[in-house]
């Protein structure tokens, strides 16, 4: 077993490589953890984790220790620090319904302090457990039980019929706390650290294994999935379906410079108006500083490592995106892991079936014990 010391700032705890399947991932998922040959250690123009701020290369684990801590502590910096984390946060059981194979709760959950949403959905197999879970957020929470409009975004059910205690929650973007006068947390970080209260929920369960939890998400939903799993190490896994997982302005739906994710500026009177930066509507709020200085998401993709991630891919994630992934492929290679990154991929931005399929295979590899 290799096992990695990792200090995040608010807490230390030991990442073990065999807390997901020694083997190698499923057949019909194993090719995705593999590069095309076009982008094949193609690194893009992205400035490499791999290396401290004064250019001096990260050369061992112990190195790569500091050189974590170091990115952690700058994006912290940079989007706003984090309030405690709650050790048991406070959950309440309303109604229930029998579905097929598990239960349906919906409930109440304390996700910050002075927060209590009931925009939650519990969903616990049958039988006793410990089961793996996986944490799903979205915009609400009914969409992932198979009660919103949109196809195919039911990750909470689907996960739950294969074993997987679900816990489903939702949350407006725009969400400034505890208002957005004293805000001093970038929304899209705040989420995160509701993702981070929600797993200490999950893990605090009698029926659920604190090691075995993971995370996902689709479109705004994959952000926060994203930052949630990169910023806390607890989560043993993640599938970020579609987010963007690096800025490009090209795109207007990678937006993370609006307000309601990175492009908040308390300072502001007015905040800058939605849509793509330009001249006339120039970057605002840390993601002016973030870009400014030569800083990408593949650096939070980074510290996933030596955990397990799947970029479920869509319109705004294509094949390219490899040159960023090689970036996190690089660090795991490092710490002396393999298959840890992976990337499928499907014309669209909605998710399918077969992209379905392919996600909740990657968890019943990633988390499910062997």
């Amino acid at each position: 077993m290799k096992c990695i010391l990792l200090s995040l700032g608010f807490s230390s705890l030991c990442l073990c490589a065999s807390v997901v399947s020694d083997s190698s991932p499923p057949e019909k998922i194993a090719p995705f953890f593999q590069s095309p040959a076009k982008f094949a250690n193609d690194l893009g123009n992205y400035r490499s984790p791999l290396k401290f701020d004064d250019g001096t290369p990260v050369r061992t684990p112990a190195d790569w220790q500091v050189r974590r801590r170091d990115i952690l502590n700058y994006w912290h910096h940079a989007m706003g620090q984090w309030p405690a984390i709650i050790e048991k946060p406070k959950l309440e059981y309303l109604e229930k319904e029998a579905k097929e194979g598990y239960t349906q709760h919906h409930i109440k959950i304390e996700t910050a302090p002075g927060r209590i949403t009931d925009d939650a959905y519990l969903l616990v197999p049958a039988g006793k457990g410990p089961f793996p879970a996986v944490l799903v957020v979205f915009y609400e929470a009914k969409t992932a039980i198979g009660l919103g409009k949109a196809e195919h975004r039911d990750f909470a059910r689907q996960l739950a019929k294969r074993g997987f205690v679900a816990l489903s929650l939702g949350g407006a973007p725009e969400t400034y706390y505890p208002n957005q006068k004293e805000c001093r947390i970038q929304p899209l970080s705040f989420h995160a650290y509701e993702a981070a209260n929600c797993y200490q929920a999950l893990a605090a369960m009698p029926n659920v294994d604190p090691a075995r939890v993971g995370v996902t998400g689709h479109s705004y939903g994959g952000k926060w999935a994203m930052f949630a799993s990169c910023l806390y190490d607890k989560f043993a896994a993640a599938a970020w379906s579609d987010p963007g997982i690096v800025f490009d302005e090209k795109r207007g739906n990678v937006n993370y410079w609006e307000r309601w994710y990175l492009g908040f500026d308390p300072a502001l009177k007015e905040q800058r108006k939605s849509g793509i930066p330009g001249e006339k509507n120039p970057r605002a709020g840390p993601y002016k500083k973030l870009v400014a200085d030569g800083r990408d998401l593949h650096e939070l993709h980074a510290l996933m490592a030596p955990r397990p991630f799947l970029v479920s891919g869509g319109s705004e994630d294509p094949p390219e995106r490899w040159k960023a992934l090689n970036h996190s492929v690089a660090v795991n290679k490092l710490l002396g892991v393999a298959n840890r990154v992976a990337m499928t991929n499907r014309p669209a931005h909605s998710p399918t079936p077969e992209s379905n399929e392919q996600l909740c295979t990657f968890f019943e590899w990633a988390l499910k014990a062997k």
